[in-house]
């Protein structure tokens, strides 16, 4: 039967597809795309501490993810109100923080379960910031954004949405022969085709890429910034999605992700090499011009999140309150920080940081 966009995709394929998935221009583009995620695990261990990472390039994913739905927030926004739950922010940037939140609260799950049903449902909800579930009334379409057609329909019916996305989460975890960054494009195109959800299917699939990264072992923290790929060739990202649907076009979906992967994999290690050599020259600086106050400790703070808090220095068992602010107001006078007033109390910006993650090119 021809494809209908118009008709509820209940015909969809179970996995694995039923086409050659493991082509030559497919394993030629792996082995490439393989090797980038290899260096970016690698770049992963240059900064010891785990959360100048967790709090940079997954707040980058955050904003590009959420641009790809019309979603739109600037990066310094989302630092600014990065410690703060979005409490004082626009609506896209709490929206934004809370793809941040699904992400890291995703990766503390591994720890206790592999990828799943339930984690894509918990990401959801917490993307959303409300309690659904997976669809259970009919009437979900997707529609072309300039002229407002149909171009699919997905599957309705809970409990056929159920049984594929066991089909799905069988596929990812027993497919062992396939290698897992082509199990992962596939994966990704069956979970937005299946369409689970009344909303944020989209942004809940980017998440599960890259917790299905750490999940195979491939990276250990989630610090591919995908979507920077997907956001550049935005068109192309959903015209081939359409076609695997249309025409079972699955060779050049699977390269485009690949490319996707081998990509911002180069662009993630080539950031964090250049946070490390920024964070190093801090630290030198602060040695040199600061000795009675510098520890390394104090200079990673600051790049935990280019606009820090007396707090940040509290908790990290740096220094109690006083003793704190005359550390911050001490950078200031060295010029490694800018100091502007918060409401009731004062912002310490990193402003090189903050330039250097800015900087998407």
């Amino acid at each position: 039967m021809s494809f209908d966009p118009k008709r509820p995709h209940n015909d969809l394929s179970p996995l694995p597809p039923g086409v050659d998935i493991e082509s030559k221009p497919i394993l030629r583009a792996c082995i490439g795309a393989r090797a980038a995620i290899a260096e970016l695990k690698v770049a992963g261990q240059l900064i010891p501490n785990q959360a100048v990472l967790i709090n940079s390039i997954p707040l980058l994913e955050a904003q590009a993810s959420s641009e790809i739905e019309n979603i739109v927030t600037t990066t310094d926004r989302l630092f600014r109100f990065a410690n703060e739950e979005g409490n004082q922010a626009d609506p896209a940037t709490k929206e934004a923080l809370r793809y941040r939140t699904a992400l890291n609260r995703g990766f503390h799950t591994l720890a206790e379960r592999p990828l799943s049903t339930a984690t894509a449902i918990e990401v959801c909800r917490t993307i959303k910031g409300i309690d659904l579930d997976i669809r259970a009334t009919p009437g979900t379409a997707l529609m072309n954004e300039a002229t407002g057609a149909v171009i699919y329909t997905p599957p309705e019916g809970q409990d056929l949405l159920r049984e594929k996305l066991t089909n799905w989460e069988r596929f990812i975890h027993e497919a062992k022969d396939v290698d897992p960054l082509i199990r992962l494009a596939v994966m990704h195109y069956q979970f937005e085709a299946i369409h689970p959800f009344i909303d944020g299917n989209g942004r809940t699939g980017r998440v599960l890429n890259l917790l299905y990264l750490v999940d195979q072992g491939l990276l250990e923290i989630p610090v591919l910034y995908l979507s920077r790929h997907i956001i550049q060739n935005k068109r192309a990202y959903y015209d081939l999605l359409l076609a695997v649907t249309a025409e079972a076009a699955w060779e050049a979906w699977i390269l485009f992700m690949l490319e996707a992967v081998r990509a911002t994999a180069e662009w993630s290690t080539s950031k964090i090499r250049a946070i490390r050599e920024l964070l190093d020259q801090t630290a030198e600086r602060l040695r040199r011009e600061a000795p009675r106050i510098y520890t390394r400790e104090l200079a990673e703070v600051i790049f935990v999140n280019p606009y820090c808090r007396i707090g940040d220095l509290v908790s990290a068992g740096i220094a109690q309150r006083q003793a704190a602010s005359t550390y911050l107001k001490t950078l200031v006078g060295l010029g490694l920080l800018q100091e502007v007033k918060s409401g009731r109390e004062n912002l310490y910006i990193n402003p090189a940081l903050l330039t250097l993650l800015s900087d998407k090119s």
